[in-house]
């Protein structure tokens, strides 16, 4: 009888801890993707590094300039414009452009801060242990694919306890491959025109365009 009381105890506790750590998590997250809507404007300097099979596949860095649901992404082998509804993605020196309308889940591989809205539909969340990341005080924030059939299965967040800013992500694959995206550089409040992210012909006068829609 004692055996079965500690044991109901220990599960209600271990209960109680799981959903204090499921309410914190969804608190940070609310925090964070509140800061990204109000921070009008934002531009962000980044390093990303693809694993597939435990071993490095690839990386790169490059610079992304967001205003709500638009992005400019720029890498040297890349240029991605996303309006809202039209993304043209260039190769560089391809003289192509690819004119589409991505889906959620290909925006996922594109702007990594669309990863911030994940836990308000099928995924779980957690935090995790980490409280330190290059100096900074962060939160660590595990999310969960409640679904098998996701393609991202997971995703871990570092977000500045101050300033609720993300500093690094994880990514991960339903394949095991997994990106990591290391924030090193984020400025708020920058203004910029709707045109920025549209790809302007003009200035690319001699690139053919490949509709995919």
């Amino acid at each position: 009888m004692k055996k079965s009381i500690f044991t109901l105890l220990m599960f209600l506790l271990f209960g109680m801890q799981t959903f204090a750590q499921q309410t914190k998590a969804k608190e940070v997250l609310d925090k964070t993707a509140t800061n990204f809507r109000q921070a009008e404007g934002i531009k962000a300097e980044f390093e990303i590094k693809s694993f597939s099979k435990g071993h490095l596949a690839g990386q790169a860095s490059g610079v992304i300039q967001m205003k709500t649901d638009k992005f400019l992404l720029k890498t040297k082998e890349s240029t991605i414009w996303f309006d809202g509804k039209t993304q043209w993605s260039y190769i560089s020196g391809s003289e192509e452009v690819n004119v589409s309308n991505p889906t959620a889940e290909e925006l996922q591989g594109m702007n990594p801060y669309t990863l911030l809205y994940l836990y308000k539909k099928g995924y779980s969340s957690k935090l995790g242990a980490t409280k330190t990341f290059r100096g900074k005080q962060v939160y660590e924030v595990v999310l969960t694919a409640t679904a098998k059939n996701k393609n991202l299965t997971g995703v871990v967040l570092y977000v500045t306890k101050d300033s609720y800013q993300p500093l690094y992500i994880i990514a991960q694959q339903k394949d095991k491959s997994r990106s990591e995206i290391t924030v090193t550089a984020y400025q708020t409040g920058q203004r910029f025109a709707d045109s920025l992210f549209v790809f302007n012909k003009k200035q690319y006068p001699n690139t053919e365009i490949i509709d995919l829609r």
